[in-house]
């Protein structure tokens, strides 16, 4: 059995792999750092995809340019509340409260949730010009 801050291993099939635990301190800053590489790939990506391939604006809203960014939009969402109810779930079993690393680890899980809610929703408010409007503008 592994600390609650230490790094897991596990295997899938006869390949081994590391991950962090939902307790590991990292976990506080990854949502929002994931959230801050969507943001600047999503409108950087726009404002090159614009000046590179301008579709015409009597289009509206959903063209080519706009359908890619909320596809890859939709799927940091999902990535996002898929961390949040990683880090929740752990959290669940309150059997590791009794020692002070335990309770600092479920803290940790509890507010890494938080932050991957918090970036999956602003996400999801940023989408909305990419639904209502068309690029370019």
């Amino acid at each position: 059995m592994t600390e609650p801050n230490n790094v897991d291993q596990n295997t899938l099939g006869n390949r081994t792999f590391l991950r962090l635990s939902t307790g590991h301190p990292a976990q506080l800053v990854i949502g929002l750092t994931v959230w801050c590489v969507w943001f600047v790939a999503v409108y950087g990506g726009l404002s090159v995809a614009c000046e590179l391939a301008a579709p015409d604006p009597a289009q509206g809203a959903f063209n080519a340019i706009n359908i890619t960014l909320i596809l890859i939009t939709i799927l940091t969402i999902l990535g996002l509340i898929w961390g949040a109810w990683a880090c929740w779930k752990s959290t669940a079993s309150r059997t590791h409260l009794t020692d002070p690393s335990g309770r600092q680890a479920w803290f940790i899980a509890r507010i890494s949730a938080s932050l991957y809610t918090l970036s999956a929703v602003a996400a999801l408010i940023a989408i909305g010009p990419l639904l209502a409007l068309p690029p370019c503008l």
